[in-house]
C-alpha cells in the first residue's frame, strides 16, 4: 500500500480564480457531464403530493442550474449567500423592499447609475421612504448626514457611475453602523475581483451582473450578496413572491461569465490604465476620471481598497463641450456607441444624454462634456488609434 497520504483541498480556502471554475460546478451525477446543465424547466415531477426530489418544486423557486451558479457566485465574492435576479435593479428592488417600510429613509452617494436613482426617486420615495443625497466620498460628510436624522440605509457605489469617485468602504461602514445605519455597496464596476465590500464590513452587495460577470453583453442579470441570515431569508422570501428570478439559460451564461471573471479584469484594467495615461496628455481633453491615475483624488483609497487593478471604466471631459463629445462618441471605429459595460469589446457613451438622462436637473445631473468609455480587452494600441482618429474626425466636422 502507497504511505503517502492524499493532502484534501478544500475549496473554500482556494484562490477566487479556482473558487470561480469549482464552486457549485459539481460533474452531473447522471452523465458526468464536467459542465452543469441547463434546467429548462418551469416544474418539477413529485413522488406522490410533497416528495420532492432534492426540494424542487417549481423554477420560480428554485432551479437546479441557477442553484449552481448561486454557489459559484457566493464562494466568489466570499459572501455566505447570494441570490440571483433578473436584472441588477430587481435585485436592488428586492432587497431594498424586503427590509424597508414607509417612513424610512436612504442616504444616497451624489454619483450614481441613473437607473438606481430613477427607482429611488421615483418608486421609493412615492412610496413614503426619504431620500437624501450627500457627497459620499467625504467621510465627514456622511457623519453629518447620519448625525441629522436616523437613516436605514447608506447606498455607496464606488467607483461610481459615471464620474469614478472613490469611496472608503470600511470608513464609511465605521460611521454608519455607529448611528444605526446599514451599508450597501454596488460593486459592479470593480466587481468581486477587484474589491470585497463585505470584508470591509458592508451589509450588502448588489451587481448588475449584466457587465462584468456575464461579461458577453449577452445577458441581462443582478444579483445580492450577503451574510445575515434573517436578512437573506426576507430578501428570498420577496424574491419568490415577486418573481423576480434569473431563468436558467441566463444563471448559466452569467456561470459561464464566472469562470473567465479573473482573467477578463485584469485584462480590462490593464487597458484601461494605458489608455487613461494617454488620454490624460492629449489636446482635446479637460479631465480625465480613472481611480488608477495618481491624479484622481480617491487613488490612494482605490490602491488600499482595490486589490489587481483598478477597472476598465474611464470618463473623460472634453474641452469642446456637448457639441465635440457628441461628435467624439459618433465617430469611433472599434468603440461601440451604446449602453452599458464590461462586456469584451468597448464601448463609449455620452451619459448626459443617456445612461444618466434620468438625473438631469438634479444635484446628480453630469456633466454634459462628459463621455464615458468601457474599455474592453482588445489590443490597446487599436483602442488608441481609434479614440485618436474620431478626435480629428470630430474636429473636421
Amino acid at each position: 500500500m502507497d504511505s503517502k497520504q492524499t493532502k484534501h483541498i478544500e475549496l473554500a480556502s482556494t484562490s477566487i480564480a479556482t473558487r470561480a471554475i469549482h464552486a457549485g460546478q459539481e460533474p452531473d451525477p447522471m452523465t458526468g457531464a464536467v459542465v452543469p446543465p441547463i434546467y429548462m424547466t418551469s416544474t418539477f415531477k413529485q413522488d406522490g403530493v410533497g416528495g420532492l426530489r432534492g426540494g424542487y418544486e417549481y423554477t420560480r423557486t428554485a432551479n437546479p442550474t441557477r442553484d449552481a451558479y448561486s454557489a459559484q457566485l457566493a464562494a466568489v465574492e466570499g459572501a455566505k449567500h447570494a441570490l440571483a435576479f433578473a436584472s441588477g435593479l430587481a435585485a436592488i428592488d428586492v432587497l431594498l423592499r424586503s427590509t424597508l417600510k414607509p417612513g424610512d429613509n436612504i442616504l444616497l452617494g451624489n454619483d450614481v447609475y441613473g437607473g438606481t436613482y430613477r427607482l429611488l426617486s421615483k418608486v421609493f420615495v412615492p412610496w413614503g421612504v426619504g431620500l437624501d443625497v450627500v457627497d459620499i466620498t467625504d467621510t465627514a460628510a456622511v457623519s453629518a448626514a447620519l448625525e441629522s436624522k436616523q437613516y436605514s440605509y447608506v447606498w455607496v457605489e464606488t467607483p461610481s457611475n459615471p464620474l469614478l469617485n472613490i469611496t472608503d468602504i470600511a470608513a464609511t461602514v465605521a460611521v454608519a453602523h455607529a448611528r444605526g445605519a446599514k451599508v450597501v455597496v454596488d460593486n459592479t464596476f470593480a466587481s468581486p475581483i477587484l474589491q470585497h465590500p463585505l470584508e470591509d464590513g458592508a451589509d450588502a452587495v448588489v451587481y448588475s451582473t449584466t457587465k462584468y460577470i456575464g461579461g458577453h453583453s449577452d445577458v441581462v442579470g443582478g444579483a445580492v450578496l450577503l451574510n445575515d441570515d434573517e436578512v437573506a431569508e426576507k430578501v428570498a422570501f420577496l424574491q419568490n413572491s415577486a418573481g423576480a428570478v434569473s431563468s436558467p439559460f441566463d444563471s448559466w451564461l452569467d456561470m459561464r461569465g464566472l469562470k473567465t471573471l479573473e482573467l477578463r479584469v485584469k485584462k480590462h484594467s490593464e487597458n484601461a490604465l494605458r489608455l487613461a495615461q494617454w488620454l490624460e496628455g492629449h489636446d482635446e481633453i479637460e479631465h480625465v476620471w480613472y481611480p488608477g491615475l495618481q491624479s484622481h483624488p480617491g487613488h490612494e483609497i482605490a490602491a488600499r481598497q482595490m486589490h489587481g487593478g483598478f477597472g476598465g471604466m474611464i470618463s473623460l471631459q472634453l474641452k469642446g463641450g456637448m457639441e465635440m463629445a457628441k461628435r467624439v462618441v459618433g465617430a469611433t471605429q472599434i468603440f461601440t456607441l451604446a449602453e452599458s459595460l464590461g462586456g469584451v469589446e468597448s464601448l463609449i457613451e455620452h451619459p448626459a444624454a443617456m445612461t444618466h438622462a434620468a438625473v438631469s436637473g438634479t444635484t446628480l445631473e453630469v456633466p454634459d462634456n462628459l463621455i464615458r468609455l468601457s474599455v474592453g480587452i482588445e489590443d490597446v494600441e487599436d483602442l488608441i488609434a481609434d479614440l485618436d482618429q474620431a478626435f480629428a474626425a470630430a474636429r473636421a466636422q
